[in-house]
């Protein structure tokens, strides 16, 4: 699906406030404090499910568990302001703990890293133009002022911050040509799995199509399932090699929620590749009115259960219908070869 989506001057100026006190102390923010406008009534906004325990949780649980792992994924809908307040509030938290990490951003790409060490190099403290210097506006994320928070408490804090995905020259490269683009260092870090099982790529092709509005064709399909694994088994080894600086006690990374879920995503990588490391992984998931349990929720991730350690329920950002929205690329996709 198309990553564009663009958010009002004045959501975003509440959103920046919002995050900039989360990093500095306070609670969650409570029912009538959310930016997202839509489900903020409903019962599950707010509350915290353990999906392999089948139970509710509250907060200071959560929060005492991404404070005890090594590697920490926070899942994300990427247009969602709340989502961005509750992840820097998770990585302050983690940063008053005590907890030194390094955090990682599915949004920056490793050709950047270049551009992020030279800024941070000049600028230790301050995150506000960090955008600038990778060229954000162009990369079809959402705003840099969501995120901007999130980076401001890990620079404030002396910690670094690290490029997580694949170039994106690299991603386009593997969804023309599919497996043939792979290197042999990804074709390695791929084989920490194994050969992937037929359950596994039909898995990740179902989840692909869905949340495509089932418009995809199958050779499209096909090289979104070879994409996908490539990203998740590079955004591990990226984990892993920042959580090796001297002084870190592991990492943290900021991503679309489809990487961060357990069965078949970054986490998978990471339980092969840094064997006997506490992995956690945090879903944020909007309210939907139809679904007034934590279980209705497991069909959009194609899942037979909500495949996160923890999921946060939020409002949701934006009530429109996403095939509708992107109707026009989605038909594009269809006719790709």
């Amino acid at each position: 699906m198309p990553r564009r989506r663009r958010v009002t001057g004045a959501v975003l100026a509440a959103v920046v406030a919002a995050g900039l006190v989360a990093c500095a102390g306070g609670l969650p923010p409570p029912a009538g404090e959310w930016v997202s406008a839509f489900e903020r009534d409903h019962p599950l906004t707010g509350r915290v499910w353990q999906p392999g325990h089948r139970r509710f949780t509250d907060v200071a649980s959560l929060q005492a568990a991404v404070g005890q792992s090594d590697f920490v994924l926070i899942g994300e809908k990427h247009d969602n302001p709340d989502h961005h307040r509750l992840q820097a509030w998770l990585v302050g938290r983690m940063i008053e703990g005590g907890r030194r990490v390094a955090v990682a951003f599915e949004m920056f790409t490793a050709d950047q890293g270049p551009a992020i060490s030279a800024y941070v190099r000049d600028h230790p403290k301050d995150a506000a133009g960090l955008g600038a210097a990778v060229n954000w506006p162009n990369t079809g994320w959402p705003d840099w002022d969501l995120y901007r928070p999130i980076a401001q408490a890990a620079l404030a804090a002396g910690l670094p911050l690290a490029a997580a995905d694949l170039p994106r020259a690299t991603v386009r490269a593997i969804g023309r040509a599919g497996e043939g683009a792979l290197t042999a260092a990804m074709r390695q870090r791929l084989g920490e799995l194994g050969p992937a099982a037929a359950t596994v790529k039909a898995a990740i092709s179902k989840e692909m199509r869905l949340s495509h509005c089932n418009m995809l064709s199958d050779a499209v399909a096909d090289k979104m399932v070879v994409v996908q694994r490539a990203r998740d088994a590079h955004m591990a080894a990226s984990l892993v090699e920042a959580a090796t600086r001297p002084g870190l006690h592991g990492a943290v990374l900021i991503s679309g929620a489809g990487h961060a879920r357990t069965d078949h995503g970054v986490p998978e990588f990471l339980r092969r590749m840094a064997p006997g490391r506490k992995v956690v992984s945090v879903g944020l998931v909007e309210s939907l009115p139809d679904h007034r349990k934590p279980e209705d929720f497991a069909e959009q991730f194609s899942a037979p259960s909500l495949p996160f350690d923890f999921v946060w329920f939020t409002p949701r950002f934006d009530a429109a219908d996403p095939c509708e929205a992107h109707a026009g690329a989605l038909k594009r996709l269809q006719h790709r070869k």
